[in-house]
């Protein structure tokens, strides 16, 4: 049975949506949504000495557009987020192979685009972790409904019958009968951030996929987004 994964195209998101990832088949990008303005959509953050600390997108938008209409404005974007990697990840263990790595992504990615840009590096580093899966994007696939009846949609047309796979928070609002009375099974996947070594007291969940990589290396980051807890 396919499972499909949906989510808003992030910004160098979170381990768990890497986890997703790792437990889906198809990864929809809903990147013909509204846009919600500082969100994780163009922003994420990283560890500053045990401080979280935002790294941020500049874009231009007018309300109601949507993701894939949103315009990344600063053409100097990649020069001043490898910077400020650079300070704050200077002394992790994988820092220079992680440096790297980023550096290639963000010469390749897209002009302009936000959404084009996210889906670009999220690929990528799935790629990286070496978690196979399909991207599709939810604009290339005319469908007109909305909620949480757009993502029964958008499964029933990729996977007939398939799986939905969505967070825990998602069980908060959708309805399963809606998913059911399409042949679509729901699944839910609670991932918990495993702590691990920042460098300093305490530990900061919730920071984007690369604080992980530079302290612990691809292998190791890997090996986290495995501890995701199996789909119920």
């Amino acid at each position: 049975m396919t499972v499909v994964a949906i989510h808003q195209p992030n910004y160098l998101p979170w381990l768990g949506y890497f986890a997703k990832i790792a437990r889906a088949d198809v990864l929809v990008f809903l990147d013909d949504v509204q846009y919600s303005k500082n969100s994780y959509i163009n922003r994420v953050q990283i560890d500053s000495r045990g401080q979280p600390r935002w790294l941020t997108l500049p874009v231009s938008f007018r309300f109601g557009d949507r993701i894939n209409q949103v315009r990344i404005v600063d053409a100097d974007w990649r020069r001043s987020h490898i910077d400020s990697l650079k300070t704050h990840y200077a002394g992790a263990v994988a820092f220079r192979p992680t440096l790297e790595l980023v550096e290639d992504f963000f010469a390749r990615a897209p002009e302009g685009d936000l959404a084009k840009v996210n889906q670009f590096l999220i690929a990528e580093l799935a790629k990286a972790l070496a978690l196979r899966c399909e991207f599709r994007r939810s604009s290339e696939l005319e469908i007109t409904s909305e909620g949480a009846r757009r993502l029964v949609d958008i499964v029933h047309k990729i996977a007939p019958g398939g799986t939905y796979l969505s967070g825990k928070g998602g069980a908060n609002y959708q309805e399963p009968q809606e998913f059911s009375a399409q042949g679509v099974t729901l699944a839910y996947l609670d991932f918990v951030p495993p702590a691990y070594n920042q460098g300093h007291d305490g530990f900061l969940p919730g920071l984007s996929v690369v604080d992980a990589v530079f302290r612990l290396g691809v292998k190791q980051t890997s090996a986290l987004v495995e501890r995701a807890i199996a789909p119920a």
